[in-house]
C-alpha cells in the first residue's frame, strides 16, 4: 500500500489554497461557468477526504496487525 493517495490529497489542498489566494487577489473570477470559490471548496474537500481516508485505513491496518501479533504471542 502506497501513500500516493495522501500525497494527491495534499496536492489538491494546496491547489485549493492557491485558487483561493488567486481569487482573493482578483486574478481569477471563474473557472468555466463555476465561481472560483466553489471550485476551491470542492477541490479542497476531495483532498481532505483522500488524506483522512488514507490515515484511517492505515490506522485500521495497524490495529489489525497489532491484534494478530498479540494473538500470536498468546498462542500455545
Amino acid at each position: 500500500m502506497t501513500r500516493a493517495g495522501r500525497f494527491i490529497g495534499y496536492g489538491l489542498m494546496a491547489a485549493a489554497a492557491s485558487l483561493a489566494v488567486a481569487m482573493r487577489q482578483g486574478l481569477i473570477q471563474a473557472i468555466g461557468p463555476f465561481p472560483v470559490a466553489a471550485v476551491a471548496l470542492l477541490v479542497g474537500m476531495i483532498g481532505v477526504m483522500l488524506v483522512f481516508t488514507d490515515l484511517m485505513v492505515r490506522g485500521l491496518y495497524a490495529q489489525v496487525d497489532a491484534a494478530k501479533a498479540r494473538d500470536r504471542d498468546d498462542g500455545p
